[in-house]
């Protein structure tokens, strides 16, 4: 049986894990047979999860709650990184200064839905009124729900000047700021943004309650894999560009080993409480999220031996 990773973003730093899990043999070697299919944007991913189409999400964690309401029927398996991993990025000729956010009055910002919700609650934290500062936040003009690579889709609307700035992911943001048409402005992994945006969401591995209850022991391979696959570009970041080379435009190819290389402090299957409690309150502070679920309401723990064996 072919298992099948719905992942939001293909052409992208942001689940190379997963993707790296399934080009380099990973899964394999655990005695698995697994696929990507891109799915986007990831609301639909999850929808596909609920509905059984397929049988895990690399995704952004909190986007579960899209199709699994209070976090009925899904659990997070892992963390493929630490943090919530996009980046502000505005024309090059609007940015004076890194971190000032003012600079997103009355301007447009592309962003993939759900996505966006992150971009919406750090502005707000850092004073920003989006509707009284006329900023407009909305999907990049000409992308429709379906088969997208965002992050590299928003960099060339950057550059042919349909928006002011994007919110997504690192590929996006170095072929932006390699063309010298964009520069970051937040880069909230390394430490820009307002206290607590770290925590709003993660890139989780996710599974329905039904595949772990029916087979948790190859849902635990799966999970064994993705750390392998962890430790593995930890110990030798140079075979992402083995991955780039399959899935990747040349020109994304060639930057893929550099973006790994840079994440690597952020490689870290363990899902921690603090993760957990800080994607709910942000979740509850959009309406998302209503009740107050248990940390083992939201993490498969059954599987946390398994994070750094």
């Amino acid at each position: 049986m072919t298992l099948k990773i719905a992942v939001p973003d293909l052409i992208s730093n942001s689940y190379f894990p997963v993707e790296a899990a399934v080009e380099l043999g990973f899964f394999k070697a655990a005695g698995l047979d697994v696929s990507l299919e891109l799915i986007f944007p990831v609301d639909k991913a999850y929808a596909a999860l609920k509905e059984g189409r397929v049988d895990f999400v690399g995704g952004s964690a909190h986007s579960a709650l899209a199709a699994f309401p209070e976090w009925k029927g899904v659990k997070l398996l892992a963390a493929q990184a630490q943090g919530m991993y996009w980046f502000l990025v505005m024309r090059s000729d609007l940015v004076k200064e890194r971190g000032d956010l003012s600079v997103v009055k009355n301007r447009k910002i592309g962003a993939a839905p759900w996505v966006e919700m992150g971009l919406r609650q750090l502005l707000t934290a850092g004073g920003i009124d989006i509707e009284r500062d006329g900023v407009q936040i909305s999907p990049v003009p000409g992308v429709q729900a379906g088969n997208v690579n965002f992050g590299v889709t928003a960099a060339k609307a950057l550059e042919d000047g349909k928006i002011d700035g994007f919110w997504a992911n690192g590929m996006g943001t170095e072929v932006a700021v390699r063309s010298g048409i964009g520069s970051v402005v937040l880069d909230v992994r390394r430490g820009d943004g307002p206290v607590g945006c770290f925590d709003y969401t993660f890139a989780s591995f996710a599974a329905s309650d039904k595949l772990i209850e029916k087979s948790p022991d190859l849902v635990g391979a799966a999970v064994g894999a993705l750390v392998s696959t962890q430790k593995a570009l930890i110990a030798n970041p140079g075979i992402s560009a083995k991955v780039g080379e399959i899935l990747f435009p040349p020109t994304e190819a060639s930057l893929i080993s550099k973006l790994i290389e840079r994440d690597l402090p952020y490689y870290d299957a363990t899902i921690s409480t603090r993760a957990v409690e800080g994607m709910n309150a942000f979740a509850r502070s959009l309406g998302l999220l209503h009740g107050n679920p248990a940390y083992s309401d939201v993490v498969a723990d059954q599987f946390k031996s398994l994070w750094n064996a």
